[in-house]
């Protein structure tokens, strides 16, 4: 699956796009910072209520293939401008994290 089909199966509202034919191959969920860092497989769909600059790092560090912020949460500014400029797509949702992994787990 890709970034973009992602974002359609989930209804996602899009942060940033840089790359939306990158393939997504695993999911990971966690909010916990270096936990992510040390576990979240290349290439996977990170779901996640953190909305702040350090969410980009970690998702560059991580080299996942988009962050989902979850249960309505936004990035703040610090965040959307990073991620703009270190090319991380990033996207939302509504769905609480569980809700967002269950839309798609059986399509990854």
């Amino acid at each position: 699956m890709t970034v973009k089909e992602l974002v359609q199966v989930l209804d996602a509202k899009v942060y940033n796009l840089d790359d939306e034919m990158r393939e997504v191959t695993s999911g990971y969920a966690g909010d916990f910072l270096s936990a992510v860092m040390g576990k979240a497989p290349t290439d996977s769909a990170w779901f996640t209520i953190m909305n702040n600059v350090n969410v980009c790092a970690v998702a560059t560090l991580a080299e996942v293939a988009v962050v989902v912020l979850c249960e309505g949460v936004e990035p703040d500014e610090p965040l959307l401008n990073k991620v703009k400029m270190q090319g991380v797509n990033l996207i939302a949702v509504k769905e609480d994290i569980f809700g967002a992994v269950k839309k798609v787990c059986h399509l990854i």
